[in-house]
């Protein structure tokens, strides 16, 4: 598939501490979005797609959910060792959210609050489920949709990579058809964007290095309060 990408610091934080991996050959896409003081949430984001890209690099291709659920393992088990060899990374985790294409086919691998979601004629599905705190309270029914976008622990995370050294990872295959798009993105854009204004742009732009440019641009009009990252990946 080919993937149109871009990358944006925001308009708040001093620094990226976001990360993509695109590798066509592979059929390996991700992004990361890390977390950790004294810039170690950078390191795990960047050392995360790293692995991940060396750990399929070795791979003889097998069962395709399960090789991406043993390279996330592979890949936590890594950030774990680098927080503990370092004192100033301890602590550090990150998102990843990765799809691994086997035409027609795509398995997505995802922890934490990145999103991958699959554009489909004029509709735009998420196939990721965030682990936060608040996705929790409102499958409880003790938040409304509303109170959880704008609630200040909405980005709370459950589950990361290098939070704890046993990694539960969820899995989704699909089967894709043509002119399908699929999008990739962290909470940058998801926390500014609104479903339907992603939808209305990712549908209605035909070129999709343009149509990565302008859910950035928007991104960044509504305040651009964290960094932005998005691949968009198409037959």
């Amino acid at each position: 598939m080919k993937c149109s990408q871009v990358t944006h610091t925001g308009l708040v934080r001093p620094n990226n501490e976001d990360a993509f991996l695109a590798e066509p050959a592979l059929g390996l896409f991700a992004v990361a979005d890390g977390m950790g003081g004294h810039r170690a949430g950078e390191v795990a984001s960047r050392q995360a797609l790293e692995n991940l890209r060396l750990y399929f690099q070795r791979l003889s291709p097998g069962d395709p959910g399960a090789d991406l659920a043993a390279a996330f393992a592979d890949v936590n088990a890594a950030i774990l060792a680098a927080a503990g060899a370092k004192r100033a990374w301890r602590g550090m985790g990150t998102t990843c959210t990765a799809c691994l294409v086997r035409e027609p086919d795509l398995w997505v691998a995802h922890i934490g609050d990145s999103r991958a979601y699959l554009v489909r004629g004029d509709g735009l599905i998420q196939l990721t489920e965030d682990h936060t705190w608040v996705l929790e309270l409102l499958k409880n029914g003790q938040l409304t949709d509303e109170e959880a976008r704008r609630h200040p622990r909405r980005n709370m995370l459950v589950r990361a990579l290098g939070a704890e050294p046993d990694v539960r990872v969820d899995i989704r295959h699909i089967g894709l058809s043509p002119r399908d798009r699929v999008l990739l993105c962290t909470d940058g854009l998801t926390n500014q964007v609104t479903p339907a204004e992603m939808s209305d742009i990712l549908t209605g732009v035909a070129d999709p290095d343009a149509a990565v440019r302008q859910l950035m641009n928007r991104a960044l009009a509504l305040g651009g309060r964290d960094n932005i990252t998005i691949l968009l990946l198409e037959g």
